[in-house]
């Protein structure tokens, strides 16, 4: 067997293994882990972590930020009920890893980022994949995206301190918006789904570790 094939075998091992943990975790909609699966991870992490791609960890990249654990990827797109024509808000490109992820399963994915070095890297990497229905933009995620509004799904990647209820006015009535709450270290990652009468009742879906939701946008050296 040449280098270039055992490689091969080693990726799809280490993704056979990531989808299988994903599974066991309790992320089992096939859409989503079809999504998970056509998505190159490996592009979107720093290479002083490239071996470690396909760990089911978060791991660091610039600006002080972090490329998000699969699973919770995984739990929060499958939180969020994609349907085909959907136009989505994303709040904090990141990596744009999610974003990918989301753009596999939506019409349209609207992305916010703070920091204009990570919002360009990810539009480089949504060049090489192809990805032509990801619209991004750099401004403040806390003030989403008024423009583009109502949006049928808003996933928030960066903890939001309490209730964004300023989002979920740009949300329509039977949407449905995903976020982590919470002022600490640890947050509760919160599912609100439209009643269709103006209200969104929240559930909790489990604790979860994110960086916070900052105001303005970021200076960059």
């Amino acid at each position: 067997m040449n280098e270039r094939a055992s490689e091969a075998e080693t990726h799809e091992t280490q993704l056979a293994r990531l989808i299988l943990a994903l599974r066991s975790q309790g992320v089992t909609d096939p859409a989503v882990l079809a999504a998970i699966e056509r998505t190159p991870r490996d592009l979107f992490t720093p290479e002083l972590f490239k071996e470690r791609s396909w760990e089911d960890s978060a791991l660091p990249i610039a600006c002080g930020q972090t490329i998000s654990q699969p699973f919770i990827v995984g739990l929060m797109t499958q939180a969020l009920t994609l349907e085909p024509r959907a136009r989505v808000l994303e709040i904090g490109t990141g990596s744009g890893y999610q974003t990918a992820v989301l753009s596999r399963l939506a019409r349209l994915v609207y992305s916010v980022e703070r920091y204009r070095t990570l919002k360009r890297e990810a539009e480089a990497r949504f060049e090489t994949l192809g990805l032509t229905n990801v619209i991004t933009k750099f401004g403040d995620g806390g003030q989403g995206w008024p423009e583009q509004a109502p949006f049928d799904r808003i996933l928030v990647t960066a903890a939001a301190p309490s209730e964004p209820k300023l989002l979920l006015r740009q949300l329509k009535p039977a949407g449905v918006l995903v976020a982590p709450i919470g002022k600490g270290p640890v947050q509760r990652l919160m599912r609100y789904a439209g009643d269709g009468a103006g209200g969104f009742p929240a559930e909790v879906l489990c604790e979860v570790r994110f960086v916070p939701l900052l105001e303005g946008v970021a200076r960059e050296l």
